[in-house]
């Protein structure tokens, strides 16, 4: 097997560095442990003693002139307990009147699939889409909630409001769900949301990496496909790397690499899947990382806070790690992290501002939510053009049109963000599922 890594370094999204001396991851910093797949490859690459849960796991939404706590029992800014939500804080009376109705109205038409914003503004209202769902789940995507596709986002919950008449019941029955599954898995002591990793989440990709090649895998980073060609035999690649251009032959590719990319290689031999790979649209993100010295800050609250795009700022949401992160306060006692996001699909402008005005609106921003008016002594702004791809009505539809136009070219397949969603979870459910599926196209071709 030989991996082909157009960076300088394997991981994407998944990276650390140091910032002002302190090490610090500069991409994701938590791993969803909710689903298996993160810890397990955590674990196969010889980091399972390594992981560890959040200090905190409290978080605050900004909004209304303060910040508030979450909603307790909610799904990704979704109600299942309206008293929770009124005991938030985050909702005007006149809000939480509107998201009581859900309990009353007839049910919503939903068929295949729905707008999430649309329906969830339908059953609860806008408050709760403006507030609570535009600030979490449109906060994952980096996307709108009008924009993102029930059915892709949050595949269990369609049939769950398809059965209930009421989203509040459904999201219930959901959590409900999950709690029993998360019970059935083990003993009774609670299992944590998230994991991280001592050092930081970008240690993983280097394990990974490292356990590849001690497998027998070649690992070549600073080299890229270009162009990819079907043969009578397999697939000819045209690469370029340190070296200059050369030529390797396959029997099986899998392309992990945004949907742009895999557009671009697939062109000559699958130009319906290259159409549709071209359409899927990416927001464009900024992550501004924030280091000071302990001494001249106030406490922070909790883990961080989100901001809904309602509110009309730069920010869309402000991670304290150091106090999320146990080893990264234990590393670095005297200094604290702080961490600002920038950017969703739509709104492309912040995210483009240079990197002085990235920092001088953070700290502008963080100052009236925490009280934070401290400069820090050391910056560092992570950009990414195609940060998130979005799911919008109908991404399902074109991700399987993608693979069954790829299942009768041969044994190529596609994985990643674009398709099956965009936690590294799911990143590595599809990284497993697409080296199955040209596993078991080669067979007939391995017995011949």
């Amino acid at each position: 097997m030989t991996v082909l890594e157009g960076a300088e370094r394997v991981g994407g999204k998944l990276y650390g560095g140091e910032v002002g001396g302190v090490r610090t991851d500069l991409g994701a910093e938590a791993l969803l442990a909710l689903r298996p797949e993160a810890v397990a490859l955590a674990g196969q690459a010889g980091l399972g003693g390594h992981l560890e849960p959040p200090v905190t796991t409290r978080s605050a939404i900004w909004t209304r002139g303060a910040l508030r706590p979450l909603p307790e029992r909610q799904l990704m800014g979704l109600p299942g307990d309206l008293d929770a939500l009124a005991a938030s804080g985050v909702l005007s009376e006149a809000g939480l009147a509107r998201a009581r109705r859900d309990l009353s109205l007839p049910r919503t038409a939903i068929g295949d699939d729905i707008a999430l914003g649309a329906y969830v503004r339908t059953r609860v209202g806008r408050e709760v889409v403006d507030r609570l769902v535009e600030p979490l789940l449109g906060g994952v995507y980096a996307g709108q909630a009008d924009r993102i596709s029930l059915r892709a986002a949050l595949p269990r919950l369609l049939p769950a409001v398809q059965e209930e008449r009421s989203l509040v019941a459904a999201v219930r029955r959901l959590l409900a769900d999950r709690s029993r599954d998360v019970r059935a898995t083990g003993p009774a002591a609670p299992h944590p949301v998230f994991q991280g990793i001592r050092g930081g989440v970008g240690r993983l990709p280097g394990a990974v990496a490292a356990a590849c090649r001690s497998a027998g895998a070649e690992v070549r980073t600073g080299t890229a496909a270009r162009r990819l060609r079907r043969t009578p035999d397999g697939w000819w690649l045209g690469v370029a790397g340190p070296g200059g251009a050369e030529e390797l032959t396959a029997d099986a590719v899998v392309l992990a690499v945004p949907a742009p990319a895999a557009a671009g290689l697939l062109a000559e031999d699958a130009r319906s899947a290259a159409a549709d790979l071209r359409a899927v649209e990416y927001a464009r993100m900024a992550l501004v990382t924030l280091v000071f010295r302990r001494a001249d800050l106030p406490d922070l609250p909790g883990g961080g806070f989100l901001v809904p795009p309602v509110e009309g700022r730069t920010v869309k949401a402000a991670t304290f790690l150091s106090n999320k992160w146990g080893w990264l306060a234990d590393a670095a006692p005297d200094h604290v992290v702080v961490r600002t996001s920038v950017g969703r699909h739509g709104e492309e402008t912040a995210a483009a501002l240079d990197d002085a005005e990235l920092v001088s609106r953070s700290l502008a921003e963080l100052r009236p939510a925490t009280g934070l008016d401290a400069v820090p002594y050391a910056t560092a702004v992570t950009r990414w053009a195609t940060g998130l791809p979005q799911y919008p009505v109908g991404h399902p539809d074109r991700v399987a049109r993608i693979r069954a136009r790829l299942a009768e070219l041969g044994p190529v397949t596609v994985c990643g963000a674009a398709y099956d969603g965009v936690g590294v979870p799911s990143c590595i459910a599809g990284g497993w599922q697409a080296a199955a599926d040209v596993t078991a196209a080669l067979r007939p071709h391995s017995a011949a």
